[in-house]
């Protein structure tokens, strides 16, 4: 899914547009045991209960593609045949109104995920009927067709700090904690894919709000599929392996020249589309830089055990666009990202 397609669902999430006629809730401790089940109708809520449920699913569209977001594709015999994809189906084309299929899901959902607090799993159905663009984008009058979708939103529930509280009935004040709030979505779905504008039933989106840990189990239970490797693992495994292929050609002018590459690519960019890079596209790089034959090789070798001998990897996460940095033990420098030129090192005296 592109930027601009998660934006126009995004822009959905509001009272006056969206399409959703209820939201089911699954309430889980902190044990794994589900405490309670409900079914919210959004016509009957209040404007202010509305604006809640929705401010929460617009979260499970926001954020950074291919560090919050991550598009998973499922196989084509998971799409012909498998529990997961039917689960998925059966809670879409019900519109969440198959029991079955939704207690399946929470069990699914509780018995793969571990959490320190409660938490509330929210879902939600909507048809959107998706206007025609013409090529210069603007909308057409003459059709639509029908996007119908699933949003799930996980999100922890935690008791308010406790205070001086007046207890109406003993006219007194006494320490008391507050009431249990739903916080900000932590985990999230969107099925299926809104690709090119339409349905893409071997396509998922799926929301992490942490860069540490996309809760990979969750993914395996759900989906069956293994996710990549979270944003901040990749740039770390990134460095040491660029350190310890290259070794000692890994110097700050090579990787001041592999920075200044992934920021050129993101000037240059003009499609809808994520930017993304190859391993032969990082090889390039160091090759131009002079990287001698045998230290690339390594250097290939060990980006495929890695990542995948075809991952196509988000720049942004293997190095920072907004921000460079120099680090030693005592001492560390930031230089504004296009002016890494400033920075020079030199061995004195050893």
């Amino acid at each position: 899914m592109t930027s601009k397609e998660i934006g126009e669902l995004r822009r959905k999430m509001r009272p006056d547009r969206t399409n959703m006629t209820a939201v089911r809730g699954c309430y889980v401790s902190a044990s794994g045991e589900i405490l309670s089940t409900f079914r919210e109708s959004v016509a009957l809520m209040s404007q202010e209960d509305k604006e809640s449920y929705l401010s929460i699913f617009r979260r499970v569209l926001s954020g950074v593609q291919d560090k919050n977001l991550i598009d998973l594709s499922f196989k084509t015999s998971q799409v012909a045949d498998s529990d997961e994809h039917r689960l998925l189906m059966a809670l879409r084309d019900s519109g969440l109104d198959d029991e079955q299929a939704l207690e399946t899901f929470y069990q699914t959902v509780t018995g793969a995920l571990t959490s320190e607090d409660h938490y509330l799993i929210l879902l939600a159905h909507e048809r959107y009927d998706v206007p025609f663009k013409a090529k210069d984008g603007a909308m057409l009058e003459d059709g639509s067709q029908v996007f119908s979708y699933v949003l799930c939103a996980i999100c922890p529930v935690k008791p308010g700090k406790a205070a001086l509280r007046y207890n109406a009935e003993e006219k007194e004040f006494h320490n008391q904690g507050g009431a249990y709030t739903v916080g900000a979505p932590e985990l999230g779905f969107l099925f299926p894919a809104f690709d090119g504008r339409r349905t893409n039933l071997y396509n998922c989106l799926y929301y992490s709000h942490s860069l540490a840990n996309n809760h990979p189990e969750l993914v395996q239970a759900l989906f069956k599929l293994e996710p990549p490797e979270p944003a901040e693992a990749q740039k770390e495994s990134f460095g040491e392996l660029l350190s310890q292929s290259l070794e000692d050609a890994c110097s700050l002018p090579l990787v001041q020249k592999v920075h200044e590459q992934n920021i050129e690519a993101h000037k240059e960019l003009k499609s809808d589309e994520p930017l993304v890079v190859s391993r032969q596209e990082v090889s390039d790089v160091l090759s131009t830089c002079g990287v001698e034959e045998a230290k690339l090789a390594k250097f290939n070798v060990e980006f495929d055990q890695h990542f995948g001998a075809d991952a196509a990897l988000s720049p942004a996460n293997l190095i920072d666009a907004k921000k460079f940095q120099l680090k030693t033990p005592d001492v560390t420098i930031q230089v504004n990202p296009e002016r890494t030129d400033l920075v020079q090192t030199r061995v004195i005296g050893g």
